[in-house]
C-alpha cells in the first residue's frame, strides 16, 4: 500500500437485517439453501460499498458469510464434533459450550476461497482476510483427542497455513490472524504461541497480520476490562516477541481504553494497525479524536508503517453507526495525513 495513512477495519462488520438478526453476535440466518448462499455474495457486495462510501482503503469481507470468527471456520474442518458439547473457560473469563475434538484435525476442502474469489473480482482495492490463530481456536474447543493445547495448536497451524495459501492466490493481499488469546496466555504465547503462528504463515509472500485486542463490546469483555486496573499492559507481555516474529503488521487496540501507547515502541520497525475507533460503544468518533490517536501513535510509529483501524470487529453494532465510525476513521486519517504533508513542505 503506498498511500499514507492506510485506513482498514480489524475484522467484522454489521451484517444487513435480511441475512441475519442485526445487532448480534452469533445471529443465525434468515435464508437458507441456494438463497442464502446467493444472499452471503449480495451481503459482500453491501458490506464492500460500505467501506468504499466510508474511504476504507484497504477493505475485506466484513466477515458477511461466517457467524462467528472462529467456529465457522472449524465448521469445515474434520476431526471436529459439533453435537459432542462441553463447557470450557473462554479466555479465563466465561463459561461456553463448545465443541469437541474427537480426532485428527484435516482442511479437506477450503473455507473462504470462493467468497475471496468473489470480492476479489469486485474491487481493485487491497483486500485484507481475517482467520481465526491457533492459539485462539484452542481456546474455543474442549480437546478429547490430543490432549496437549499446543499439539492441537501445531494442527490448526498447518490447516491454516493450507487455507492462507489459496487465499493468497485468490488475491488476498494482507492475511490477519485474530489471537484474542495473545491478551490471556502470556507463558504459552512465548513459549509455542507464536511459533504457530509462524507456521501458519510459513511460505506466505503476501502480507500477514496479527490481531490482538480486548475483544467485541460484549458484556464478558467489558465487564472483563474492569478488572484489568487503572492501565493496561498486557501488551508488554507478547510485543517483544513479536517483533523479533516475521509477521508483518501487528493490530493493536489504542483508542478510548487504558492501553499505554509508549508500549509502541516495542513493536518498532513493524508495521501497526493502530485502533483509532472504539467498538465497545454507540457513541461515534469526531474526526479529530481519531487524528489525537493518531498523532499520538506516531510518537512510537513510523508515518509510513502506522495502518489507522478500528480497536475490533463490529459485528454487534447498527450498521449506521459502524458506517459512521467508518468515516470517522478516514476523516481522521485524513487530516493527519495533510498534517504529515504540511510538514514535509516546509
Amino acid at each position: 500500500m503506498t498511500r499514507l495513512l492506510p485506513t482498514s477495519t480489524a475484522g467484522s462488520l454489521p451484517k444487513p437485517a435480511w441475512l441475519a438478526e442485526p445487532e448480534k453476535l452469533w445471529s443465525p440466518w434468515r435464508l437458507d439453501g441456494e438463497v442464502l448462499a446467493s444472499g452471503k455474495q449480495d451481503a459482500l457486495r453491501v458490506t464492500l460499498q460500505e467501506q468504499q462510501s466510508a474511504g476504507i482503503d484497504i477493505v475485506s469481507d466484513g466477515e458477511q458469510t461466517r457467524q462467528h470468527f472462529v467456529t465457522t471456520f472449524i465448521e469445515h474442518l474434520s476431526g471436529v464434533d459439533f453435537e459432542q458439547r462441553k463447557t470450557v473457560r473462554i479466555r479465563n473469563r466465561y463459561d461456553a459450550s463448545v465443541p469437541t475434538v474427537v480426532g485428527p484435525i484435516s482442511r479437506t476442502k477450503p473455507v473462504f476461497v470462493k467468497d475471496a474469489q468473489f470480492l476479489r473480482a469486485q474491487t481493485k482495492q487491497p483486500i485484507k482476510w481475517a482467520l481465526p490463530g491457533p492459539m485462539t481456536m484452542v481456546d474455543t474447543l474442549f480437546d478429547a483427542h490430543y490432549q496437549s493445547r499446543e499439539k492441537l495448536a501445531w494442527e490448526f497451524a498447518k490447516v491454516l497455513n493450507e487455507e492462507a495459501k489459496e487465499l493468497e492466490a485468490a488475491g488476498v493481499d494482507i492475511i490477519q490472524f485474530d489471537e484474542p488469546a495473545f491478551n490471556v496466555f502470556f507463558d504459552e504465547v512465548n513459549t509455542w504461541g507464536i511459533k504457530c503462528l509462524e507456521r501458519a504463515i510459513a511460505g506466505l509472500k503476501c502480507e500477514t497480520a496479527i490481531h490482538i485486542c480486548y475483544g467485541y463490546g460484549i458484556k464478558a469483555n467489558t465487564d472483563w476490562k474492569k478488572t484489568l486496573g487503572r492501565e493496561w499492559r498486557q501488551y508488554e507481555s507478547t510485543l517483544p516477541s513479536l517483533q523479533q516474529s516475521n509477521i508483518d503488521i501487528i493490530s493493536l487496540e489504542c483508542h478510548n481504553g487504558r492501553v499505554p501507547l509508549e508500549v509502541l515502541a516495542l513493536i518498532r520497525g513493524k508495521k501497526v494497525m493502530v485502533g483509532a475507533i472504539d467498538v465497545a460503544t454507540d457513541t461515534i468518533e469526531t474526526p479529530e479524536e481519531v487524528a489525537e490517536t493518531l498523532r499520538n501513535a506516531l510518537q512510537y510509529v513510523d508515518a509510513d508503517k502506522l495502518y489507522p483501524c478500528t480497536n475490533c470487529g463490529m459485528a454487534p453494532l447498527a450498521r449506521h453507526v459502524a458506517n459512521a465510525k467508518l468515516s470517522a476513521l478516514s476523516k481522521g486519517a485524513e487530516i493527519v495525513r495533510n498534517e504529515l504533508a504540511s510538514q514535509r513542505s516546509v
